[in-house]
């Protein structure tokens, strides 16, 4: 498996890093101390094409590899993984569920707005009793006349205030428990569908993050989307997808914490010279950059793999599990190796430390991935 970058790639890499750097990065902290949703980036973003970057380029889109995602939500999280977060959510979650099991109808009318960013996209599964236990949810639908009416309320949904399209998980056949599930494609302006809550987030502040309320939520049958009553295997493949999107937002938050810790040990002196002379120091940094390329190599083999058509579901895990734990390490180093000055919002190390935790959370808990692995080793050996 080669994990060399094409000559595109290299130059997709760098367009994205300068861009994060002279458009993401300075008002990052603002962002985040005031949870204000970036929307002055959003048309910059769209201009770029970073809400269509792996939708077909016949429905708008950008048309580019698992690999390419990957280094685009890297790049972004380097700086700010609460936009990393916005597109990753937006592309691995919503547009990845229309784009793999939409209709064709479904695909020409939702696709190209997603793409261009004109409309953000939601994904609705997380319900206030059912979370990890995804196959718990309460959200009903039921048939009336032409139409399904849906009731119920979702948590913790992604762009839950500021999306255009949703894709929401409902109970279709409540006797058939996670075999009775179906997914739906809802517009913000359907009657009946409310924002709730916005949630006040301990990290990726400027990422939205909302309650949604379904009171008698009318949706033509046109808007099942995928097989009826097929949505949790459907969920379950979007999520294998989503992982590789949160293993790249986690190495990129573990890389901005090396990156300002080698900064800030060349700059600071104690006992006459740099810190970045010490032993200690040398060996955090060493072990932080160590665990950064491994976890991206995992990324990129989990993304080489679903580029190629293969099976990616252990690895898309194991990605995102030593991913999510390596930007956890990481963001903790870096704050000792900044002391004081890292625990104050003088210095971002402090935001990455918190925006790293949601990798370990969101999209399938750490627990929740060593659930999955063990799984397919186990069944690996019968």
């Amino acid at each position: 498996m080669n994990f060399d970058l094409t000559e595109e790639q290299k130059l997709l890499q760098q367009t994205l890093r300068d861009f994060a750097e002279t458009q993401i990065a300075p008002g990052a902290a603002e962002r985040d101390q005031s949870a204000r949703f970036p929307t002055e980036l959003v048309p910059k973003m769209a201009e770029l094409g970073l809400f269509g970057i792996m939708i077909p380029q016949e429905y708008g889109g950008a048309g580019l590899d698992a690999v390419s995602a990957a280094i685009i939500i890297e790049e972004l999280a380097r700086v700010d993984a609460a936009v990393a977060l916005i597109v990753a959510s937006h592309n691995s979650l919503c547009a990845a569920h229309i784009l793999s099991f939409g209709s064709e109808m479904q695909k020409q009318k939702y696709l190209p707005p997603l793409a261009h960013g004109e409309k953000l996209g939601a994904w609705a599964l997380t319900e206030p009793g059912s979370g990890s236990d995804a196959a718990a949810l309460k959200t009903r639908a039921t048939f009336e006349g032409e139409h399904w009416v849906l009731d119920g309320e979702k948590q913790f949904t992604t762009q839950g205030s500021t999306a255009g399209v949703y894709v929401i998980m409902v109970s279709t056949d409540p006797s058939r428990g996670k075999s009775g599930i179906s997914a739906f494609i809802v517009e913000r302006s359907t009657a009946g569908l409310t924002i709730g809550k916005l949630e006040n987030k301990l990290g990726v502040r400027a990422s939205d993050t909302a309650a949604l309320q379904l009171e008698s939520v009318r949706i033509a049958k046109e808007n099942v989307l995928g097989e009826f009553n097929g949505g949790f295997s459907d969920v379950l493949k979007v999520l294998q997808g989503g992982r590789v999107g949160i293993g790249a937002m986690a190495v990129g938050i573990a890389q901005g914490a090396l990156e300002e810790s080698t900064k800030y040990a060349r700059m600071r002196k104690q006992f006459g010279k740099p810190i970045a002379e010490f032993e200690a120091i040398q060996w955090m940094l060493a072990d932080m950059a160590t665990e950064i390329d491994a976890a991206r190599l995992l990324v990129y083999r989990a993304a080489q793999l679903k580029d190629r058509g293969m099976s990616f579901l252990m690895a898309g895990s194991e990605a995102k599990l030593y991913a999510a734990e390596t930007a956890m390490r990481a963001a903790t180093k870096a704050i000792q190796i900044h002391g004081g000055y890292g625990y104050i919002k003088d210095y971002p190390v402090e935001r990455y430390f918190r925006d790293a935790k949601i990798c370990e959370i969101g999209e399938g808990t750490s627990e929740i991935q060593r659930m999955v692995i063990a799984r397919e080793l186990l069944r690996g050996m019968e």
